[in-house]
């Protein structure tokens, strides 16, 4: 089967990309495509977090082993998309550049059957363009479980409104 993954790249402009990638591909796989998709190098520090409904970080899966080995991490490369993503879980955040915090917003939009003669991964769909600087954030830890919406983020009301329907090839 096929994943079919609108990626959004957190910021206040439109700048999205529809990728097409095969369910057992390895987060590394999916981390190459996407940075290559927004014109990154890829030699930066990555993780995905598994996400909520609602946008809340979960559980890290790294691009590479930084723990003191405490504590076992998941990491890209021995974790497939089909383990982490799925019609009941369909959002992971992806963050690129620790430094930067380049931030995506990753979401299974379809699951499709393997087209003959198609090449996976599948870059189906680009729109905007990504800034000269990752957006600013501002991090603050909230004593309470309210959620304290920051303008920097995209309003989720608006995610709606990015046409999954109108845009999907």
């Amino acid at each position: 089967m096929i994943y079919r993954f609108r990626v959004i790249l957190d910021t206040e402009e439109d700048v999205f990309r529809d990728i097409e990638i095969e369910q057992d591909a390895t987060l590394e796989q999916f981390h190459n495509v996407i940075t290559q998709s927004f014109g990154f190098d890829g030699t930066e520090m990555a993780s995905f977090y598994i996400s909520d409904d609602k946008w809340n970080q979960g559980e890290e899966i790294s691009l590479f082993d930084m723990s003191d080995g405490a504590q076992p991490i998941r990491l890209m490369n021995e974790t497939s998309l089909i383990d982490v993503v799925h019609e009941a879980s369909p959002k992971l955040i992806y963050i690129y550049d620790f430094l930067n915090m380049w931030t995506f917003l990753v979401e299974l939009a379809e699951i499709a059957d393997h087209e003959s003669g198609m090449k996976y991964p599948n870059l189906m769909f680009v729109h905007g363009q990504i800034p000269d600087q990752a957006p600013e954030k501002e991090f603050t830890a909230n004593e309470s479980d309210d959620y304290d919406e920051d303008e920097d983020f995209m309003d989720l009301d608006e995610y709606n409104d990015l046409g999954f329907d109108e845009n999907w090839n």
